[in-house]
């Protein structure tokens, strides 16, 4: 392996069986710090460096729960904590929603076009619009703008920080297109002056299509060099991942039409892979050009990109026609992406199916950054914590590490729902029944 290329311990697990309520589980993992997130059911962790100072922006589902700061009961929002010091993470500031702000995302203006020193935090806001906050002082967040309002459905973002275009699930019903979970894609170079590009998605979606609509989409994410975004569809069954060419997407400025044809959906479309009935696409998160010395022999063989591709559990107990796990799809040639391995949890190495909550895959983390990025992926599994898989063979992923959070009784069994990892090395899970925010580290990683 080439000098510099960081590896982690290869652990071998012995099979555990934990009674419902009463484990904390962990595998060359150790927990850092926990905030109780005021009890609120949690989404989208994103942590932004802003100075000295490292800030967790988390966003909630629907719900209420008395604010501590004011004692006030407050509709679920987002919550802003201090997590400088991890093992005294702080709250800040919760910013209420029209129930619940589920997604969340930051840009520094000095990344943006606008250049400037302020931080920026994009949020959906309910099912009713999606917000831009300026969270420069996080303790005082002020909205500057609402790039999108006027539908019924919000969903997950994806803000390219460098261009300034965001791409955001929003309805689409109110112009016409036949989904409540279409592609928009935003402006936001300026924050606060927002400019509409265009709306995105597949073929029979667009307004005067006819026959089945396809599924929604759940998400866009961006490769590291901005040239090609990955929508997922479908989330937890008949899913669709789309390679999407940037450029051509935005080639139709300024005059992007509202009722695309068939064939202009399909002009910025790279690759398309379709999933099988029981499979959906939750996330479509790339890792490109990761060097696989197996394949180096062999032309053409190595560097290789690839996109981990998470089918979303909704199982209650088990009770669900497959288990929702996470694929691995080569996308070396990018318009024929194929599967080529699978990670999953064994059942059998926690009972997990009669342990109550959902169990299986939900999300990856997003972030980009040193040192995990084309080493590491962290995988939430709701009742099965978060899990650390090696992907420096992606033919061949391996298990390095999980983190199962100990329940509060009263809240029932843990669901870590999404994670995300900052610069430092740290690992933020947080949970959808309440159980909030842990911070945890690997033991023993390993450099070569």
């Amino acid at each position: 392996m080439a000098a510099g290329v960081m590896t982690f311990l290869q652990i071998n697990f012995a099979e555990l069986t934990y009674a419902a309520g009463e484990y904390d589980s962990q595998s060359n993992m150790r927990l850092i710090g926990t905030h109780d997130l005021q009890g609120r059911s949690a989404y989208q962790p994103v942590i932004q460096r802003q100075g000295k100072r490292w800030i967790a922006y988390i966003g909630h589902h629907a719900g209420s729960a008395t604010n501590v700061q004011s004692g006030k009961l407050e509709t679920n929002g987002t919550s802003i904590i201090d997590v400088t010091d991890p093992a005294a993470a702080k709250l800040l500031f919760h910013l209420p929603a029209d129930s619940g702000a589920q997604m969340v995302q930051t840009c520094a203006g000095s990344d943006l076009p606008v250049n400037n020193d302020r931080i920026y935090m994009l949020r959906s806001n309910g099912n009713v619009s999606h917000e831009v906050w300026d969270v420069t002082q996080p303790e005082e967040p002020k909205r500057i703008s609402t790039p999108l309002s006027g539908g019924n459905h919000t969903h997950k973002n994806w803000w390219d920080c460098r261009s300034g275009i965001a791409y955001m699930v929003y309805d689409g019903r109110q112009i016409s297109w036949r989904s409540s979970r279409v592609i928009w894609v935003v402006d936001l170079s300026d924050p606060a002056r927002p400019k509409v590009v265009r709306q995105f998605g597949l073929p029979g979606q667009q307004p005067g299509s006819s026959g089945a609509a396809p599924p929604g989409a759940h998400e866009a994410t961006l490769s590291p060099d901005g040239k090609r975004l990955f929508v997922a569809y479908g989330t937890g069954n008949d899913g669709v991942m789309q390679i999407v060419d940037v450029d051509r997407l935005l080639a139709c400025r300024p005059d992007c039409p509202t009722r695309p044809t068939t064939k202009a959906l399909l002009d910025a479309q790279i690759g398309r892979l379709d999933m099988p009935r029981f499979w959906g696409a939750h996330t479509a998160w790339p890792v490109v050009g990761i060097d696989v010395p197996e394949h180096a022999h062999f032309i053409g063989g190595s560097p290789r990109d690839f996109v981990v591709l998470v089918s979303e559990s909704f199982a209650e107990r088990c009770q669900e026609d497959a288990h929702d796990m996470v694929f691995f799809v080569d996308i070396t040639d990018a318009a024929r992406p194929f599967p080529v391995a699978n990670y999953q949890v064994k059942e059998s190495s926690g009972d997990f199916c009669s342990r109550g909550g959902r169990f299986g895959a939900h999300s990856v983390n997003w972030s980009y950054a040193a040192p995990f990025y084309k080493k590491v992926v962290f995988i939430s599994y709701f009742n099965a914590g978060v899990r650390a898989v090696d992907i420096q063979d992606p033919f061949h992923p391996r298990e390095v590490g999980y983190y199962i959070p100990k329940p509060r009784r009263a809240l029932g069994p843990v669901q870590t729902n999404n994670v995300e990892i900052d610069g430092r090395g740290y690992i933020y899970l947080v949970d959808r029944s309440g159980h909030g925010l842990h911070i945890v580290k690997f033991i023993n990683p390993v450099a070569d």
